[in-house]
């Protein structure tokens, strides 16, 4: 049976293309997210995306993923250092998931440093850009063969 994986995207990153994009770079959710559907869809594998700025909304996707997904990639934006509320979902959904960012978090501010999420995850990629996502992505299929 092909897996069936969630693409969970946090704050501002609705924004990505225009935010910071000297941080960020120039591409869109939408383009890192279309990328990620055709390497998908090349390998038999369905995807399904989704993005909120809203923490309850985030908990409430990792819930429903429970009954659906494999696995899941993570980039929870700035909820990444602060919520334990998001960490507890993850640990509670007991599905293997990639936290990844876009930059690499630790060559940034110090209150960045910290990964609330990270411990409850099966690893982390960052500071690979659009990459990012692919790497991540491919390292969450390998741990599910």
């Amino acid at each position: 049976m092909a897996h069936k994986i969630l693409v969970l995207n946090g704050p501002n990153l609705n924004l990505l293309g225009t935010r910071e994009p000297e941080v960020y770079g120039t591409d869109t959710l939408d383009d890192i997210v279309g990328d990620l559907r055709k390497l998908a869809e090349g390998q038999g594998i369905e995807l399904r995306d989704y993005q909120s700025n809203s923490e309850g909304a985030l908990i409430d996707a990792l819930h429903e993923a429970r009954g659906w997904a494999a696995g899941v990639v993570f980039n929870p934006g700035a909820f990444t250092h602060t919520s334990v509320a998001l960490r507890d979902a993850i640990s509670a959904t007991e599905l293997p998931v990639v936290e990844t960012h876009l930059s690499n978090v630790h060559a940034r501010e110090e209150f960045r440093h910290h990964s609330y999420i990270s411990a409850v995850c099966v690893g982390v990629v960052a500071g690979f850009g659009r990459e990012s996502y692919r790497l991540a992505f491919d390292a969450l299929i390998s741990h599910l063969q």
